[in-house]
């Protein structure tokens, strides 16, 4: 390679949030510009200077209103794309703690599915993944 194109990556984190075996799946909104219909967990961007923990710990109450209990080490972190965008998403685990799921704008329906059912319901084979990697890590 003669030279290196700069490109901008984005940054964004997931939480797959665990309860009595189940994680919280949530279907993206049709009005959403990347990935209408498409099943996933908690997730957002990273804003600038904001530590990705934080970040997901704002995600969470922001798109679920949720009280969860975090590991804060992530169990994954992958490459993946935001329509052209490069990404990394970094993937945290969290513990249901109390709360009923209040969505917001950007997702228009939520399940609890075992990692399983969330595999088959998702086109997302890496975070499918993610979300089996979470459930295999064990929390204290």
């Amino acid at each position: 390679m003669s030279h290196l194109e700069r490109v901008e990556q984005l940054v964004a984190v997931s939480a797959v949030i665990f309860r009595s075996g189940s994680i919280l799946a949530m279907r993206r909104s049709a009005v959403r510009d990347a990935g209408a219909g498409l099943w996933e967990v908690v997730s957002g961007r990273v804003h600038v200077q904001e530590c990705p923990f934080q970040a997901v710990k704002r995600e969470v109450q922001e798109e679920t209103g949720l009280h969860v209990q975090f590991e804060e080490r992530p169990v994954d972190v992958y490459a993946a794309f935001r329509g052209a965008a490069p990404m990394v998403v970094i993937v945290y685990r969290a513990d249901y703690i109390s709360g009923c799921v209040s969505i917001s704008s950007e997702h228009d329906r939520y399940d609890w599915l075992t990692p399983k059912e969330f595999a088959a319901r998702t086109s997302l084979a890496r975070l499918a993944e993610a979300v089996r990697r979470a459930a295999a890590a064990t929390t204290s």
